[in-house]
């Protein structure tokens, strides 16, 4: 539990984050040591620097200056959550795997909604924006399930950002390497607005970062301002980066404007997708039926009934 201190850098022990995610990494480690689920060297580097970086997020220093000091911690924590987790453990993770995780028709009914761009747009901004108004972040700051509630929410979110542009996942929109930059672009402008409001705000506007003396030697305004800064110029050097790699790879793979194929993987899902159609609907599945004699010899074939 993080309770607010005397000091912003008291340390705290963060006992949950120390004990659940070595122990995910444990249990990946285990599962993808062999067989089908086996994992390259740069998926397992990928995974446990992903985890690091989770369990960087959510213990001391940065999860304490983020729930009572700096809302620049809480801005720099909430873009390792969303810019660096998700796409460091989904690259981590072998595809079999990660279709044998998505398969569970829930899961695979959330991926197929949330992972269209229109819709990864508008969670990522209701996400972003929601989580940090005064009420949610003044919320996180006095109860822990609510932090930690608010702090999935973020990751997910980050999951959802992501999902249409990292093909690894299995049935998910193959767009062309012009859409994936565009819709980069996209959501580096508009789930960040809020930093705007940051930048130009006359008064500091998070009660729970007001505090009589400064932290680090930043008032509570000038550490609001910086904040917007880093959340607007963060996310736009971190997306607008891939959207040119993207770009940049397709361009000299002479990809521009054109679909990527379909994978296995990727067929196998729709055909799951199409029985569980079929179930809940109750279809009948297509029968193949032996020909009758009386069409063996084709249509215009006359027999003799003497």
């Amino acid at each position: 539990m993080i309770a607010a201190s005397s000091h912003p850098f008291d340390w705290h022990l963060h006992l949950l984050p120390l004990l659940v995610f070595p122990a995910l990494v444990v249990l990946y480690l285990w599962v993808t040591r062999r067989g089908e689920f086996r994992a390259t060297v740069r998926e397992r580097v990928l995974f446990v620097l992903g985890v690091v970086v989770l369990v960087g997020a959510l213990t001391w220093p940065l999860a304490d200056l983020a729930v009572h000091w700096l809302l620049m911690a809480l801005v720099l924590q909430r873009l390792l959550l969303t810019l660096a987790v998700p796409p460091l453990l989904v690259l981590g993770t072998p595809r079999p795997l990660l279709a044998r995780l998505t398969r569970p028709a829930p899961i695979d009914t959330v991926l197929r909604v949330a992972v269209r761009p229109v819709p990864a747009v508008l969670i990522v901004t209701v996400v972003a924006v929601g989580t940090l108004t005064t009420g949610a972040v003044d919320l996180a700051a006095r109860s822990e399930p609510a932090r930690a509630a608010l702090e999935a929410l973020v990751l997910a979110s980050g999951f959802v950002l992501w999902a249409p542009v990292l093909t690894e996942l299995p049935g998910t929109p193959r767009l062309s390497p012009l859409a994936r930059g565009g819709y980069l672009i996209i959501q580096s402008v508009v789930p960040s607005f809020l930093s705007i409001v940051w930048i130009f705000a006359r008064h500091s506007l998070y009660p729970a970062y007001r505090h009589p003396g400064k932290v680090v030697g930043l008032s509570p305004l000038l550490d609001q301002e910086l904040a917007g800064f880093l959340a607007k110029l963060s996310t736009i050097a971190v997306l607008w980066t891939v959207a040119f790699v993207i770009m940049t790879r397709a361009s000299s793979a002479d990809l521009v404007g054109k679909d990527e194929p379909l994978l296995w993987s990727d067929v196998q899902r729709e055909i799951e997708r199409a029985e569980r159609h079929e179930r809940r609907h109750g279809v009948p599945r297509p029968t193949t039926t032996p020909p009758r004699d009386s069409d063996a010899d084709g249509p215009g074939t006359r027999h003799d009934m003497s």
